[in-house]
């Protein structure tokens, strides 16, 4: 009987086994700046022609090769980076498989020039097309220098699926990119057909950026930097005008090493919140530092998977850093009109201000100075406010008697002390500050670089969202109790909803009893919920939580929270008084995320003093 299972020769298995490492140009080139970083290279030069198909050269100013150890860099499973299997748990290096070197070697003619920096002679090597080693010694620059010539010569078929050269050089410049700004400390040149493309200087990661990207780009940039024992999480993150549409601008390093992780990008993705529309990507360069033992990169061939040992703290920590982040940067969108626009005069977003970390002071200010976010009125004004805009309920007097919001005496009575007027950039005339209803649904307040406008509904649903996320949280419910108690029918599936709803219910400061299948009595209800209308709201919250879980399939208590807070919010056309509205401007820029409500809708814009002179001739 003839046998049917055989051994491979080694030259084959060798060419099987380099598709796992050797894909494209691009692969190449990926391990062998890695080789040259592994090598505690200061400069790295890389040098392309015809994309990578004839030559790749990699030259380094590293600790260079002696003769025996060149030899034993292209021989498979030989590596100077691990001894042992342990050592795979706290890896500091990247080419650790020793794979690279030799599945490279048998898929092209490889020549490496190597030379210690001890040293006055150095190496030679080269394979030739029989695989012979052919060794030389000689004279070269301090460092290593791998030229791989011929790409897949011997694997035809592989050489004609690569793609044009457009495309492959555009994969190569995009690892170029990685490497280089993982490494802003690092000198890297990059030369493609003779011809200089990159020319990267060492240095910190802001200079990096700006070299990689655009020099005006940090502009655009929110810094995050958090240093912990455990972790930490340091980089850019865009601020909203700057969102993509493609997910290829995100940049995530774990020690150093790029890599892809759905989980980290998530992260970042939900410290946006509502910020981003479909097909918005937010772009950003983070670099997160982590015990090499907490951390597994030993998932794929390629190194660019990872899992983690504890995900969800991982995930929690870095939403939470991004989300700190951008709270520290005022981010509300400056408005522009659109000349360009022959059809019909537009809104322009896409204006950005520069704007230094902690400064907020292009906002209405009714805060006492230094404490921007803690308002100055008591729990009880507060109160007056969320509990209802009903005044004649809350003190007895009609919405309409609120004073003129332009006199000198209202100014005087409301606005803090040294924060009753704002300095002109132009010349040393003092304005009041005002704050306006338009038409009971948009509220105008002065700041000093012009007029910011403020939708009230949205603002309120922002308001009312974080408020009922920290009732969860401090799980310390206030329930406002209700003189009569209500009764409500619901049917079989309200019912089983609502009894489902009910511990988080609670929390909200709802007060529920349940009777035979159907009946619910309300004995209490938070106090942003009016009188009167308290079936009314459970009824609402109810049918909003349904159409989120059908159309969003949203968390519970997130899903609770934004159906809470858009059915409780005030209305348009609702009547608010000057101090009304103080306080509700007061409350919402004390919120983590001011400029969207939960739904994604735009809170809050500027326009600036200068558009305002345009239209009246004064530029």
């Amino acid at each position: 009987m003839s046998k049917k299972i055989k051994i491979l020769p080694e030259n084959v298995t060798n060419k099987i086994a380099a598709g796992e490492v050797v894909q494209r140009p691009e692969s190449v080139v990926k391990e062998l700046m890695e080789n040259a970083l592994d090598a505690e290279a200061k400069s790295i030069e890389v040098i392309i022609k015809r994309a990578g198909k004839s030559l790749i050269q990699v030259v380094d100013d590293g600790s260079g090769m002696s003769e025996e150890d060149a030899v034993l860099s292209i021989q498979k499973h030989a590596t100077s980076k691990i001894d042992s299997f342990d050592d795979l748990n706290s890896l500091l290096t990247y080419g650790f498989r020793g794979e690279a070197l030799s599945s490279i070697a048998s898929v092209s003619q490889i020549e490496i020039k190597t030379e210690q920096q001890e040293d006055e002679i150095g190496t030679l090597i080269k394979i030739d097309q029989e695989n012979e080693i052919l060794k030389e010694k000689g004279s070269f620059p301090k460092g290593t220098s791998i030229a791989v010539k011929n790409l897949f010569y011997n694997t035809p078929a592989r050489r004609n699926f690569l793609k044009s050269n457009a495309t492959e050089l555009k994969h190569i410049i995009e690892t170029f990119k990685k490497i280089s700004l993982s490494h802003p400390e690092i000198a890297f040149k990059f030369y493609n057909d003779d011809d200089p493309v990159f020319n990267f200087e060492s240095g910190d990661l802001e200079s990096r950026i700006k070299e990689v990207f655009a020099d005006n780009i940090i502009e655009l940039l929110i810094k995050v930097d958090e240093p912990t024992d455990y972790i930490g999480l340091k980089g850019y993150v865009s601020k909203p005008v700057y969102l993509r549409k493609s997910k290829g601008e995100q940049y995530l390093f774990i020690n150093k090493r790029y890599v892809v992780s759905r989980t980290i990008n998530h992260a970042v993705f939900s410290a946006y919140e509502n910020i981003l529309e479909k097909g918005d990507f937010p772009f950003f360069v983070l670099f997160l530092n982590i015990d090499q033992s907490k951390v597994d990169i030993n998932v794929h061939p390629q190194k660019l998977e990872v899992k983690f040992d504890d995900e969800n703290n991982i995930y929690n920590f870095v939403n939470a850093v991004v989300k700190r982040g951008m709270g520290s940067y005022d981010l509300v969108p400056t408005v522009s009109f659109d000349e360009e626009s022959t059809e019909s005069e537009k809104l322009n977003y896409n204006r950005v201000i520069r704007k230094r970390e902690n400064d907020f002071t292009d906002r209405p200010t009714f805060t006492q100075p230094g404490n921007s976010k803690d308002s100055v009125y008591s729990d009880g004004e507060i109160d007056m406010l969320f509990s209802s805009i009903n005044k004649e309920a809350k003190q007895g007097a009609p919405l309409n008697n609120s004073p003129d919001p332009f006199s000198d005496e209202n100014i005087s009575q409301i606005t803090p002390p040294g924060q009753r007027t704002y300095e002109s950039k132009k010349d040393d005339q003092v304005s009041p500050t005002f704050i306006v209803s338009l038409h009971n649904k948009y509220i105008l307040a002065q700041i000093k670089s012009g007029l910011m406008i403020i939708d009230q509904h949205v603002a309120h649903e922002r308001i009312l969202y974080e408020k009922i996320l920290k009732s969860f949280e401090a799980n310390l419910p206030f329930s406002q109790q209700l003189l009569f108690a209500q009764t409500m029918q619901v049917d079989p599936g309200d019912y089983a909803l609502t009894k489902e709803l009910e511990p988080f219910l609670t929390k909200m400061g709802f007060e529920l009893k349940f009777f035979s299948k159907n009946t619910i009595v309300i004995d209490g209800v938070p106090s942003d919920i009016k009188v009167g209308d308290e079936k009314e709201m459970l009824y609402e919250l109810l049918d909003e939580y349904k159409k989120n879980q059908r159309e969003k399939q949203l968390e519970q208590r997130d899903n609770l929270a934004k159906s809470f807070s858009c059915k409780a919010a005030i209305k348009s056309g609702d009547k608010l008084s000057e101090q009304e509205m103080r306080l509700m401007v007061d409350q919402l820029f004390a919120t983590s995320m001011p400029y969207v409500c939960p739904h994604g809708r735009p809170i809050i814009i500027k326009i600036p003093m200068e558009e305002f002179d345009k239209r009246f001739g004064r530029t």
